[in-house]
């Protein structure tokens, strides 16, 4: 699928401001989009939206289709009187730059326990009964139940399971549960029923706040870059609905081999993820129906796709159970011309960018290529080596996705701290007589802005101009990423605004 030129942000929806501690899908998001809109950016590229398990890592989720509750607005349910003002009276002082999961999660779930409870009071209350509003949330939510179920009952069921023992891991649960025998779940439907409706109730509201955020930015030309990562925890639905399609040992179900990468630039032993590998033999056979699902769903929730670890589809580094580190790994095929050739065939051109950073080949290259996906360019990778580095922009082709840093990286004005004095040389060489005297962000700014690359994506960071005290994620550490927030909508102001959309326009973006 052919792309036009342009332009947007890198930024997930926690990063947003909001009273109440993580950013939602409330007035910060839609705020965002007008800041887009004035910009001149057509583009909103956030991180995956699953609810989160350990770390809080986005890429490292329940759930590989369903919505992260803590998304959720209060302030819009109280729209829908479904919440009140005064249900937050008792708001704690929450950190204003970085998200406190651990003081969040709980206040956040109180809220929506309360709303779920209201929303049952529906049913029984006359005066609630006759409120169209109630009355057409409820409605649309049965809609909901019914055309989602093939993802949704395995979802709620294994959350209700999960949160019985949030210290047990599915694989560990009593022997008739955690192989799926249909008399020993239905006995657990009715135990749970209605901490399962509760679940039920969440996602559904996620997904209406999201399609409804969608449309707004719509509305104004701008679309939404959402992200597929290529694993799935093994602490998740899918995992436990769909072990066939996973490397698990047979009998214990536990990992037997993990995903990762070699040693790379990020790290020296690489990076050992944990997730499970695919069977790729057994999705060969069910024709990938459950990848075509996973693209089918998203596809409908955000207009363009960009797949996390695209090179995991030509060949994927595994390694044993037991290991420490990703260094004793090795690399597999994957079949993955096969796989984008039947979604070709199932859905057509799909609007598709590839992640394609790391340990590339010409196999990776060309599957790349024959798909016509779009590769990753970034720019703090271009000013280590010599003038021919993949990463510096004369070298770019037109059907890329340029970025000055992703949320793995530095940010600009981090990055810039830490620089060698090689880096440094050879990038006042490489912009002599170009961009004298503007900040470090601005000057990467304008040369993504400025390269021959279709697609130019900037994190708000970089526009911000803030340092690594603003970093999203370091990888290969487990705890204390991810939380970073902007707590002043004042930030992006029209000074900002009106800059960012004099480069937009010069460079034709």
């Amino acid at each position: 699928m052919s792309f036009q030129r342009s332009s947007g942000i890198l930024l997930h929806p926690t990063s947003l401001p909001s009273k109440f501690g993580i950013g939602d899908l409330g007035e910060g998001a839609y705020q965002f989009i007008e800041f887009l809109s004035r910009s001149g950016q057509k583009l909103w590229q956030v991180l995956p939206l699953g609810p989160t398990g350990y770390g809080n890592s986005p890429y490292m989720s329940f759930s590989a289709i369903a919505g992260n509750p803590y998304l959720i607005s209060p302030e819009l349910l109280a729209k829908q009187h479904l919440l009140k003002e005064e249900d937050w009276a008792d708001i704690p002082e929450f950190d204003r730059d970085r998200v406190d999961f651990e003081t969040v999660i709980p206040y956040k779930r109180k809220l929506l326990e309360l709303a779920f409870k209201r929303f049952q009071q529906g049913y029984l209350d006359q005066e609630l009964q006759h409120h169209h509003d109630l009355y057409l949330i409820q409605e649309l939510f049965k809609k909901f139940c019914i055309e989602e179920a093939d993802w949704l009952e395995d979802y709620v069921l294994f959350m209700a399971l999960h949160e019985e023992n949030t210290e047990v891991l599915w694989n560990n649960w009593e022997p008739a549960i955690a192989k799926r025998e249909p008399q020993a779940l239905e006995l657990k439907r009715i135990e749970l029923k209605d901490r399962i409706e509760f679940q039920r109730f969440v996602q559904f509201i996620f997904f209406d706040q999201w399609l409804k955020l969608k449309q707004y930015a719509n509305m104004r030309n701008i679309k939404i870059i959402g992200d597929i990562p290529i694993y799935v925890s093994h602490n998740s639905a899918d995992v436990w609905a769909n072990p066939a399609n996973f490397a698990l040992e047979p009998e214990t179900y536990e990992v037997a081999q993990m995903a990762g990468v070699p040693p790379d630039y990020f790290s020296e032993t690489g990076q050992l993820w944990g997730n499970p590998v695919y069977n790729w033999e057994y999705l060969q056979e069910t024709q990938f129906a459950w990848w075509i699902d996973r693209f089918r769903f998203l596809n409908r929730y955000v207009d363009i796709i960009r797949i996390d670890h695209f090179r995991g589809f030509e060949a994927f580094w595994q390694v044993p159970a037991g290991e420490e580190t990703a260094v004793n790994g090795e690399w597999q095929v994957a079949p993955g011309t096969e796989l984008f050739t039947k979604l070709r065939e199932v859905m057509g051109e799909l609007p598709i960018l590839a992640e394609d950073l790391g340990v590339i080949t010409p196999e990776v290259d060309k599957l790349r290529d024959d798909f016509g996906f779009p590769g990753m360019r970034v720019l703090m990778f271009a000013f280590g080596g010599g003038s021919d580095n993949f990463h510096l922009p004369h070298n770019y082709v037109r059907n890329s996705v340029v970025y000055t840093g992703t949320h793995d990286n530095d940010t600009a004005v981090g990055w810039w701290q830490r620089a060698s004095q090689y880096e440094k040389d050879l990038f006042y060489k490489y912009i002599v007589g170009y961009a004298a005297g503007e900040p470090i962000n601005w000057v990467l700014v304008r040369m993504a802005m400025a390269a021959v690359s279709l697609i130019a994506i900037l994190p708000l960071q970089d526009v911000l101009g803030l340092d690594n005290s603003a970093r999203m994620n370091i990888p290969g550490t487990a705890t204390g990423n991810w939380g970073w927030r902007y707590h002043d909508p004042e930030l992006l102001n029209p000074s900002l605004s009106d800059r960012l959309l004099q480069i937009t326009q010069l460079y034709s973006r």
